[in-house]
């Protein structure tokens, strides 16, 4: 799993998955995966599944996608265990992004104040990769 800076402000956590390494190699399977551990986690809570390359296709002129991406999905959902402030909904709910290229899967995310939260987000992403 590699920690960058996307478009240097967004911290994000990425891991590319060869599809002959991924337990699960379909989309259905992975969004399947994630929302079976989303709903098994004591704190975080399923909220929607995004359909983005949807989304992005339908805008016809108005929307850009990279040829390569072949689907292209977000698992929406909360870690939110406290509401100390009205701005901390600026930066809920959280989302793994998962996209679907020709030969690989890459899963990303990005990074939560809470570190518990990015170990399960970590941990559920790296379980995806066959032993």
């Amino acid at each position: 799993m590699k920690q960058t800076m996307l478009m240097e402000k967004y911290p994000i956590y990425t891991i590319e998955i060869g599809k002959d390494e991924i337990v699960h190699n379909t989309m259905d399977g992975i969004l399947g995966y994630f929302q079976a551990k989303i709903d098994a986690h004591p704190i975080a809570s399923f909220i929607a599944l995004f359909d983005h390359y949807t989304h992005t296709k339908a805008l016809g002129d108005k929307g850009e996608m990279n040829p390569e991406i072949l689907d292209a999905r977000d698992v929406v959902f909360c870690f939110g265990q406290k509401l100390p402030t009205p701005q901390m909904l600026a930066i809920r709910p959280r989302s793994i992004g998962i996209a679907e290229m020709a030969d690989k899967f890459v899963i990303s995310f990005l990074e939560t104040p809470m570190p518990h939260a990015n170990e399960a987000m970590e941990a559920w992403a790296k379980g995806l990769v066959a032993n």
